[in-house]
């Protein structure tokens, strides 16, 4: 019998998970530190910015953004992982599925988008400094990132809308992932999934290569702009200011980068192999952004030593 589009939505999906993989359990317990580490580095991180009126500015507005899609994408990764590892629960209903590619897969997007936003700030703020206050303002900011949410949430949602479309040969499906990834689900489908590949790669290129080069090309602009500063130590002290930004730009971007071009090239990985990979590579820059930027960034280690100095010069009530 023909299968066509108007063939019954399955009851849900097994996720195939880490299968034969020695010493998995390690790994599981590996990734609950992560977590609760990436809880407490964004909520410290968010907290000293929150809380200090001199880091109210566009360009803690970017950040303060970058950790809000890190803790979303680690809740929306994370705890079903262990959920399916600790009860051995690989089964995930349809709709639950659809809401936790959409979330996972839009924020995944955003976070590319948002390191963009930051190396806009930072371009602005170096090539432009005289006028960089009233360019870049926290208006500004915040309907940049407005903007970066929309389009990011808008442009899964109609990828999720797709996946409604297409008909399943079982009523529970297996999705060779961790989670209910976007590709893995489509192509588990019996009738026709150009339209999903189609929005697939384009999602690649839009949210991935795109925000990449718009990077790479503003520290062009950026390198452009401090060779005109005449010191060394200018020039150093100007690009400092960067490190931070590109340690980010490097944990998030290489990975994914090196996972799309393998896959694009159609040389076939491993699926645990894979799935180690693309796990990684989604659940430790949000664990790590906040700490690299921390330790690269003098106003927010500043911000910090005066907490700590408030919280010992305290009086203790007795």
């Amino acid at each position: 019998m023909e299968i066509n589009a108007t063939f019954p939505s399955p009851v849900g999906f097994l996720i195939s998970g880490l299968q034969n993989l020695q010493n998995s359990d390690y790994y599981f317990i590996f990734l609950a530190f992560v977590y609760l580490g990436t809880l407490i580095a964004n909520c410290i991180l968010m907290s000293i910015i929150w809380l200090s009126e001199c880091l109210h500015t566009p360009k803690y507005m970017a950040v303060f953004n970058l950790s809000i899609v890190d803790l979303s994408i680690s809740t929306a990764l994370i705890p079903k992982c262990l959920h399916q590892f600790l009860f051995d629960s690989r089964f995930v209903l349809y709709e639950t599925c659809l809401t936790q590619m959409l979330f996972a897969q839009s924020l995944y997007g955003l976070e590319s988008l948002s390191l963009v936003v930051m190396s806009y700030e930072r371009l602005v703020s170096i090539c432009f400094p005289l006028r960089s206050s009233t360019i870049n303002t926290n208006t500004r900011m915040f309907v940049i990132l407005a903007f970066c949410w929309v389009i990011s949430f808008t442009y899964f949602g109609v990828a999720v809308g797709f996946i409604t479309r297409l008909a399943f040969c079982e009523p529970i499906p297996v999705i060779k992932s961790y989670f209910c990834d976007h590709g893995p689900v489509f192509r588990a489908a019996c009738n026709d999934n150009s339209a999903n590949l189609i929005i697939g790669k384009v999602y690649t290129v839009l949210f991935i290569f795109l925000p990449f080069a718009l990077i790479i090309l503003s520290y062009v602009c950026i390198i452009a702009a401090l060779s005109r500063i005449a010191s060394a130590q200018g020039r150093w002290k100007a690009f400092k200011t960067c490190t931070g930004h590109l340690a980010l730009v490097v944990i998030f971007f290489i990975p994914v980068l090196v996972t799309y071009m393998i896959a694009w090239i159609n040389f076939t990985v491993e699926t645990n192999t894979r799935i180690l990979n693309t796990s990684l590579s989604a659940t430790l820059p949000p664990l790590l952004n906040p700490i690299i930027y921390t330790l690269k960034t003098e106003e927010v280690m500043e911000q910090i030593k005066n907490f700590i100095r408030k919280w010992k010069s305290a009086p203790i009530n007795h």
